[in-house]
């Protein structure tokens, strides 16, 4: 008998509104360890404002979101967004945001470093341990031999690498990907998607993506949102031949 999977993350009917708009409605799903989620749905529907509602960059108007840590139950809408980092929770938004300023290993060890102060960061010494785990972080994808450059001679996809290997590097166990292959072509697509299944080997990992042969690459389960619900929920394989998922997404692009 196999052993029973651990839940990482329990979403319990929640909500998100803005205004007068209701953003997210009354969701409830469960990630389990070692796993890639992957949210997908039509634009609108709510995916990113969930993601980021787990990290705690936007907040809940109704339900909750409890995070396993270390044996440990932590409800994330009652904590700072620095604090959630701090508690091995990594966020990677859409457009690429390393510091272009600073050198590849600069950027890499700002984010090892557990006071994030830019100029703190910079001026800490590493130790030993830290500057082999940055250096088997970039080696992980295909950067080291950059490390003295500067971001601005990567290439769009090497730099979502770069940013990729900044949250690795900080341990996470729980990984938030906002839309991590958009702008890449198929070769770089299809690395990242290598990269994903080493990482889900120590990590839990939610992403937000439209690229639907990714998504049919690496997703051991997904959810898909339409009007800020869940549709529909499964293996890609139950999610593409659902009816109304063909309807109001894959039937209309989505694909």
């Amino acid at each position: 008998m196999s052993a029973e999977k651990k839940v990482v993350l329990d979403i319990n009917n929640a909500s998100i509104t803005f205004g007068n708009f209701r953003a997210v409605k009354n969701v409830t799903t469960h990630v389990y360890e070692n796993e890639i989620r992957f949210l997908i749905g039509p634009n609108g529907a709510g995916k990113t404002t969930l993601l980021d509602a787990i990290c705690g960059k936007n907040k809940l108007s109704e339900g909750n979101i409890v995070y396993h840590y270390n044996g440990e139950e932590y409800d994330l809408p009652k904590i700072k967004e620095n604090k959630i980092v701090n508690l091995g929770v990594g966020r990677k938004f859409q457009a690429p945001s390393v510091f272009t300023g600073l050198t590849v290993f600069q950027n890499m060890e700002l984010a090892v470093v557990s006071n994030r102060g830019i100029f703190s960061s910079v001026k800490s010494r590493l130790t030993s341990e830290e500057t082999e785990r940055i250096k088997d972080q970039l080696e992980f994808v295909g950067l080291y031999q950059y490390r003295d450059e500067y971001p601005s001679i990567l290439s769009h996809g090497q730099k979502q690498w770069l940013e990729i290997a900044m949250l690795c590097v900080s341990r996470p166990k729980l990984m938030l990907l906002d839309e991590p292959v958009a702008g890449m072509g198929r070769r770089e697509t299809e690395r990242t998607a290598e990269l994903l299944r080493i990482i889900q080997k120590d990590c839990t990992v939610i992403v937000v993506e439209h690229d639907m042969q990714f998504v049919r690459e690496v997703a051991t389960m997904v959810t898909v949102l339409h009007d800020g619900e869940i549709l529909c929920e499964g293996s890609m394989d139950e999610v593409q031949n659902n009816q109304q998922v063909i309807d109001v997404y894959l039937g209309r692009g989505g694909e």
